[in-house]
């Protein structure tokens, strides 16, 4: 049996289509690790703790910028945003260099953000560092470990 040019062009087509997801596939899960921390960040620029809770897993831990004590239940990390939100108005906040790891359903992006706010009519900044732990729940990567805390002081 002979196989024809067009048979022979078709295949190796759906070859180059099937190797390009295999190589997209790698790519994917830190563009949407990226894309599910900007979102927290627009989120928590909302103000509302009903709008950043839901990027928590239910078992998820906080150790906050603002915090002295971990937050390991959904009750407490509701408490911490609502109290972040009333002691920092207009929070938002900007993220810079963002090292993201995947480890199958699970990873973890570390950088810095800055956090903005409004005292007596004046536009404050808080620079800090994060580690966010993520774990994938059926197309969603939602936070299972967050730590931040207040960016020190250069040694002098």
């Amino acid at each position: 049996m002979r196989s024809s040019p067009n048979l022979a062009s078709a295949a190796l087509a759906l070859c180059m289509v099937l190797l390009s997801f295999g190589s997209s596939a790698l790519v994917e899960p830190k563009t949407e690790l990226a894309a599910a921390t900007s979102a927290w960040g627009q989120a928590l620029g909302e103000g509302d703790p009903e709008k950043v809770l839901p990027f928590y897993s239910d078992d998820a831990v906080l150790w906050g910028t603002l915090s002295p004590t971990v937050r390991a239940d959904r009750a407490a990390l509701r408490d911490y945003f609502v109290t972040a939100f009333k002691v920092l108005p207009g929070l938002k906040v900007a993220f810079g260099d963002q090292l993201i790891r995947v480890y199958g359903n699970a990873a973890v992006n570390t950088g810095y953000y800055t956090f903005s706010y409004v005292k007596d009519g004046e536009t404050k900044s808080l620079p800090a560092r994060y580690s966010f732990t993520y774990v994938k729940n059926g197309e969603r990567w939602l936070i299972v470990d967050h730590h931040s805390s207040a960016m020190p002081a250069a040694p002098r």
